[in-house]
């Protein structure tokens, strides 16, 4: 009888268990769904059902670094024009449940087609949902573009010969480039090369830091007298050639 008892509970344990985790599959399955759901209507301009997704005191930060209420974000939503075809496909989701709170992370794939122009771009987003009265909304969003690296040019061997030199910021805060095959490397105090890649003529970025930009300036002869460290537009560090 004891036995049949023990077994009983062991048995509803299990049940109760099981219970659980198909709970936390469920929600994680339906903010799967809503996150895809509102990225679907951010591409087309679905206003009614951002409206929906959108706690009215959403927290929504774009890419560009601006703050938008819901009201700014539903009275902004239209459809695109003709001829203009939008999508955003989520990769990499992943979520964490915290009770009612759910905190995401994902790769936005975007498709912008205008006049059978293909364009693409990525951007990784957070966002926090909260179960309000057993329905989901969106409480928080933060969205940055993925750096993607430009395409480069090839300067002439020439034109390479130009930027060889040393360059200082502040005493003790100086940077070489050399000529390394057809190409540049800038060297920096960790004495490690790193391939310059050339996006037009004296701007120039570093291989695997697609957001800085090294622009250098030339006086009246031609000569390169050093560069600025632009970083998202600002201009960061200043380089005297020595």
């Amino acid at each position: 009888m004891r036995q049949s008892c023990v077994q009983g509970f062991m048995l509803v344990a299990a049940l109760a268990a099981t219970v659980g985790v198909r709970a936390a599959e469920t929600d994680t399955a339906a903010i799967a769904r809503l996150s895809q759901a509102f990225s679907d209507a951010s591409a087309s301009g679905d206003a009614k059902t951002l409206d929906e997704l959108l706690d009215a005191d959403v927290v929504f930060m774009g890419e560009d670094g601006t703050l938008s209420s819901k009201h700014d974000i539903v009275a902004g939503a239209s459809p695109p024009p003709a001829g203009t075809h939008n999508t955003l496909v989520q990769s990499d989701f992943h979520v964490a449940l915290h009770g009612d709170v759910a905190v995401t992370s994902f790769t936005d794939n975007a498709t912008f087609v205008t006049g059978g122009q293909t364009a693409h771009d990525s951007f990784r987003s957070t966002e926090v949902w909260l179960r309000k009265h057993g329905s989901w909304k969106m409480v928080s969003s933060q969205t940055i573009e993925v750096p993607v690296e430009p395409r480069h040019i090839q300067l002439a061997a020439g034109e390479l010969d130009a930027y060889v030199g040393s360059y200082q910021m502040a005493p003790g805060h100086a940077m070489r480039i050399e000529r390394q095959g057809d190409g540049l490397v800038s060297i920096g105090r960790d004495d490690k090369p790193v391939p310059m890649l050339a996006e037009a003529r004296d701007v120039m970025f570093r291989a695997g830091a697609p957001r800085v930009r090294f622009v250098f300036a030339r006086n009246a002869d031609g000569r390169i007298t050093g560069f600025d460290v632009r970083r998202a537009g600002h201009d960061m560090q200043h380089f005297t050639r020595s």
